[in-house]
């Protein structure tokens, strides 16, 4: 052998060393998250509420620590919630809200979770250091709700934004040349109209009253208030601590450790002893069967979070959006549907929509699958128009009264750059075999035959395949019927379900027990959720593909870059973001706005 040879054996023998090692430390850490702790008793669970709150996520301690992934999730935390209520070690919860990206239905699952934990007679008290109205809204479940003596409560009211870039394309030379269908799938607005139009505006101010209508109703219930006398507290905020105790807006003004004094005296602790805590954390090692739950019939779960597209899903637990991938999701309904054991299948579904044939592929899926057993669709945050189309045919729909669905509707558009190319100088040519070859080119507006074309298939999916699938799922008279709760109107779940479009209220713990009785498991009987598709090690996503590693770079360098933007400017960086992964020709099927009401 030379010596260079030698030398590059040397080489790769320190490197797959330095591999084993590597995967031996990786192990070690992870085998360690894994073991289960000791939880004393009389222990208080402390609980963080904030962040994103994404339905599932696949990310570990690990995982978030060194790649960015989200640990906390929406699901995990109410898991939180039913173990702490069974388990006898912990004798009160002390849920600390921070700031909270989550939506309104989410909001309002987390305060069905406080409710359902207090049923065990056990204290649950909610500390916070400054809020705004939703995580108000979400402490004020609690049974006692406390700010330190420096907070506030930023409890102004909600309002809701609608930006629009007409003038910055027509300064860049580009044109959109769109179409929609209805009045109400506004999307394309942001980029052809300088304000809103009437269609939009009259959704905001609904969606708006129905929100804002419910969380001072909420928290009137919750303060032994009158509705008046919320509207004015409202009104007249923001709110210091003190003033916000006045008032009973909240229950006192107290540093952190003077509320875990309070709960000293509340569990019966002796002066001189030492609060027992554990954190949410380390309580997630808990494992449910250890407490006696998730035991019994299996009912399996597949999440369904984010844009639809094709291809593979993105569980985010390296960073990056969640996406909802057609073939990953198509797979883990068709498993599930095969597996003898499963006796139902419940689909999450938090998705603004997507591109139309993936969420026809999922729709397909779910119709199959229920030829076997029960499908019921639990609708979180987000479940409009591909969303709404994924989940249309499910046997049963359960939302939240305000999650926002429906925007039946579709709508199209291009770009049209040539007066931009002018401006910095760039020519093109095409060179085309085929008449409409060129509908889809940058530099020319649609021909009248091209545009006859690109309308007259955007009529034909909404027409013939949109409606006719919305009235054959929920059970309309006809195709008319749905076209009159469709229209591209966004809803919420209140009003989606007095237009036939929800069953019934609740959040994934109640479509679960939908979804037992329609199996006919009986009621005294227990389930097992399983979640499809099986979430993945982190060393296997560690080490996969180039392929599963070039995808997970870009979505991480993505979400690096707009989250360096200025905070007004992320929704829109997301929703371009989301358009980039989508290919040149397709209909799109998404709620025509990205509505962040604060």
């Amino acid at each position: 052998m030379t010596r260079g040879g030698k030398i590059a054996l040397i080489i790769a023998g320190l490197l797959l060393a330095c591999g084993l090692v590597l995967a031996l430390v990786i192990g070690f850490v992870l085998v360690s998250l894994d073991n289960e702790p000791d939880v004393a008793s009389n222990s208080v669970l402390v609980l963080k509420v904030e962040g994103q709150l994404p339905d599932f996520t696949n990310a570990d301690e690990f995982s978030s620590r060194f790649f960015g992934g989200e640990p906390n999730s929406l699901s995990n935390l109410l898991l939180q919630l039913r173990k702490a209520k069974a388990d006898a070690r912990v004798g009160a919860v002390l849920l600390d809200v921070r700031m909270l990206g989550a939506g309104w239905a989410k909001a309002d699952e987390i305060r069905d979770a406080v409710s359902d934990f207090r049923k065990s007679g056990k204290p649950i008290y909610a500390y916070m250091e400054f809020g705004s109205d939703k995580e108000y809204y979400v402490a004020t479940a609690a049974e006692r709700v406390y700010v330190p003596p420096i907070g506030d409560l930023f409890i102004n009211g909600l309002a809701a934004e609608s930006m629009h870039f007409k003038g910055t394309f027509d300064k860049l030379g580009i044109y959109w040349d769109s179409y929609q269908i209805a009045e109400y799938k506004t999307a394309p607005e942001s980029f052809t109209r300088e304000d809103m139009s009437e269609g939009e505006r009259e959704t905001l101010n609904s969606l708006l009253d129905a929100i804002f209508g419910r969380y001072v109703a909420q928290v009137a219930e919750s303060r032994r208030k009158s509705v008046e006398d919320v509207l004015a507290l409202v009104d007249g905020a923001p709110h210091n601590a003190r003033v916000a105790q006045e008032a009973g807006l909240i229950d006192g003004t107290l540093y952190r450790e003077e509320v875990e004094a309070e709960l000293k005296k509340r569990l019966g602790y002796k002066e001189d002893e030492k609060l027992r805590k554990v954190s949410g954390a380390e309580y997630r090692r808990v494992t449910p069967e250890s407490l006696g739950l998730n035991q019994g019939e299996a009912v399996a779960v597949v999440f369904a979070s984010g844009p639809i597209e094709p291809g593979s899903s993105n569980d985010g637990a390296f960073g990056g959006d969640q996406t909802v991938g057609s073939d990953t999701v198509v797979k883990a309904i068709n498993d599930a549907r095969d597996n003898k054991e499963v006796k139902a299948i419940v689909l999450r579904v938090d998705s603004p929509g997507g591109v139309t044939y993936p969420s026809d592929l999922i729709w397909k899926a779910v119709e199959e699958a229920k030829r076997k057993k029960p499908v019921v669709v639990s609708m979180s945050d987000l479940a409009a128009s591909g969303g709404y189309y994924i989940s249309m045919g499910a046997n049963r729909i359960v939302a939240q009264p305000l999650t926002l669905t429906g925007s039946i509707g579709v709508y199209a558009y291009k770009p049209v750059v040539k007066g931009f190319y002018d401006w910095v100088g760039v020519t093109s040519e095409y060179l085309l075999r085929g008449k409409n070859a060129g509908m889809f080119r940058e530099t020319e507006k649609f021909t009248k035959e091209e545009r006859e074309k690109f309308e007259g298939s955007m009529r034909s999916f909404y027409w013939d395949q949109f409606l006719p699938k919305v009235a054959a799922g929920r059970r309309l008279p006809d195709v008319e019927a749905a076209h009159a709760v469709g229209r591209g109107r966004v809803w919420t779940g209140a009003q989606g379900k007095e237009k036939g479009l929800v069953d019934e209220f609740g959040g994934l713990d109640r479509a679960v027990e939908v979804a037992k009785e329609l199996a006919k498991i009986p009621a005294d009987k227990g389930v097992r959720r399983i979640v499809y598709p099986a979430p993945t090690s982190f060393l296997r996503q560690l080490l996969g593909g180039e392929e599963d590693a070039a995808r997970v770079r870009a979505e991480r360098q993505r979400a690096a870059f707009i989250n360096s933007m200025p905070a007004e400017m992320r929704p829109v960086l997301r929703r371009a973001a989301m358009f980039e992964r989508f290919s040149p020709g397709q209909t799109l099927a998404i709620m025509p706005f990205e509505l962040k009401i604060e």
